[in-house]
């Protein structure tokens, strides 16, 4: 899959229509920073997303994630076609996922390194340097941030992220019709 090929027919689309990427982007309820993004290949809309553009171009799904206009001999090309979507589909969850794994050992060697830094229990290495409720004041705030670190990888991991932009698109589009 070639993220520029793709951009680019996506720029050609928008243009076809005659539109400007802060257009495609008020319709989509996205930046238009994002429509760039999507324009030049660095990152890919979601599958929804995809779906939508394609209604939205008029063309097929498969055309997009091709990057490039198929005649009508697609019917050989279905199976091929459906491998990538789910391939696409695999990408672009794997990467939210090792994002978020990311942030949640990152805050994790925070903590670690806060304690052995600040720690009561043990003297941390600055505890007599600096003041006790200064030390408990970081170890309190580090600790708030590892939990929100967690928090939000559990409600990634259950999908409410994805249910909350669902149910924004969902109102949006009722509110325009």
């Amino acid at each position: 899959m070639n993220q520029q090929k793709i951009g680019k027919f996506l720029k050609c689309l928008r243009k076809e229509k005659g539109l400007t990427q802060e257009q495609v982007a008020e319709h989509f309820y996205v930046s238009s920073r994002t429509v760039s993004r999507w324009e030049t290949g660095s990152n890919m809309p979601h599958i929804d997303m995809l779906i939508e553009l394609a209604d939205f171009y008029d063309v097929d799904i498969r055309e997009i994630i091709d990057g490039e206009r198929k005649s009508e001999k697609m019917n050989n090309e279905t199976k091929e076609t459906l491998k990538k979507v789910a391939e696409y589909t695999t990408e672009e969850t794997n990467r939210r996922k090792e994002k978020l794994r990311t942030m949640l050992a990152s805050s994790i060697c925070l903590m670690l390194v806060s304690y052995l830094l600040f720690g009561n229990e043990h003297k941390g290495r600055l505890n007599g340097i600096i003041p006790a409720n200064i030390c408990d004041n970081i170890m309190s705030f580090v600790c708030g941030l590892a939990l929100a670190s967690l928090m939000l990888y559990a409600l990634h991991c259950l999908g409410v992220f994805d249910k909350i932009n669902q149910w924004k698109r969902s109102r949006k589009r009722n509110k325009c019709q």
